[in-house]
């Protein structure tokens, strides 16, 4: 095997149970943190924004040889004048930090991004960057992270571990599939794990019939009303009840009175430009996390008796296995230079979302998203699929 590629991470902050630490941590230890399989990569630089109390990264640098710089330009040159990385990612992920108006966390995705790129033009020179998530906040500033990477021809993945981790059952729509409907269910907090849950949405409807055309217009829906467009057939409550038979938790009675009196429910109605209706209900006030949260999928192809349906299950204690599957496409796209799958699916989950929170802040409003003529086509990267690790304790 050729020797581990070196690369740097700038991360918001380095904690316990941080994405920082169920990513890195993977390339330090081994994806199950037993220093045994892991990445055919060597973390060598890193830059931290916070450091509150108890913070992790001084320590582990000690343990494990890595230097923490004091700006993103020294952790990706190694303190020189020459890029001295074969691949960055950028985590910005858990914080304090500010939100908008709209109630979007402000983490500084595209600071980082931006200050990455300035050092790709300055050393004339760009390596392979993953950024976790979505790609920035507001959708301005993800459509100018996508664009100066094409203009830098920077291989770019970005996303969440949901699409590559293991489905239960498992579930592989047929590419070119003709779905006519498409439920999501999530939990969480409404703007952090609604992108998960529409990140679960994307990764199954865009192997429909035609592949992915983008969005026509998006709204966010609570209360009551999240109910009455279920009746008048908006979305589907067929569809809704396949995925609710896939939670492994959630409260007893009726999912719609807990759900109507909760701040942080809602449904995000979704009409792409083709014609197919989507939705994702995030079924707060109801839904309990349980074994493997309770992100669901289901979807109806024509002429199919039942929906095809999948719980996308995450192992919450440690390893947090699923995020193993993740760092595996990381380093497949730093050893190739390719992304394993287009960033045009986390391009179009944040501008989904990014209109869903404007919608929510706009008294429910409908809005018109004609920028969301994003066109990709899906490929065949795996999830995840052999046995689930057993929890350890670290």
């Amino acid at each position: 095997m050729p020797d581990p590629k070196p690369v740097a991470a700038i991360a918001t902050v380095y904690t316990r149970h941080s994405h920082a630490d169920v990513i890195l941590g993977k390339i330090l230890e081994g994806f199950l943190h037993d220093r045994k399989d892991g990445p055919n990569l060597r973390l060598v630089s890193l830059y931290v924004d916070q450091f509150p109390k108890d913070e992790l990264s001084r320590d582990l640098a000690k343990k494990h040889k890595f230097t923490i710089y004091d700006s993103i330009e020294g952790a990706l040159t190694q303190g020189g004048k020459t890029l001295a990385v074969d691949g960055v990612l950028c985590i910005g992920e858990h914080g304090d930090y500010p939100t908008n108006d709209n109630g979007q966390i402000l983490y500084p995705r595209r600071k980082f991004f931006e200050t990455v790129t300035d050092v790709f033009t300055k050393t004339k020179k760009a390596v392979p960057v993953f950024n976790d998530k979505h790609l920035a906040a507001t959708w301005d500033d993800a459509k100018w992270m996508y664009d100066k990477a094409r203009e830098l021809f920077v291989p770019f993945m970005a996303g969440s571990s949901v699409p590559v981790t293991w489905r239960k059952p498992e579930l592989k729509l047929p590419k070119d599939c003709a779905l006519t409907g498409a439920v999501q269910l999530g939990y969480g907090p409404f703007e952090g794990y609604g992108f998960h849950a529409l990140e679960g949405l994307q990764c199954m409807v865009e192997r429909r019939k035609g592949g992915e055309t983008g969005v026509k217009a998006v709204q966010c829906v609570q209360g009551e009303e999240m109910w009455k467009t279920l009746d008048k057939g908006v979305w589907s409550k067929a569809l809704l009840e396949a995925a609710i038979e896939l939670i492994p938790a959630h409260a007893t009675g009726d999912y719609r009175e807990p759900t109507a009196k909760t701040a942080d429910a809602g449904v995000f109605l979704i009409e792409y430009r083709d014609g197919l209706q989507a939705a994702v209900a995030m079924l707060n006030g109801w839904v309990h996390e349980g074994d493997g949260g309770a992100f669901v999928f289901a979807g109806q192809i024509k002429d199919e008796k039942k929906p095809s349906a999948t719980l996308f299950y995450l192992q919450q204690p440690d390893p947090f296995a699923h995020f193993a599957y993740l760092v595996k496409a990381i380093d497949n796209m730093i050893q190739t230079g390719h992304s394993p799958y287009p960033v045009e699916r986390t391009l179009l989950t944040t501008g989904i979302l990014d209109a869903v929170m404007t919608s929510k802040v706009k008294k429910n409003a409908r809005i018109e998203t004609p920028h969301l003529e994003i066109k990709y086509k899906a490929v065949d990267w795996p999830f995840a699929t052999d046995p689930v690790p057993k929890a350890i304790k670290r």
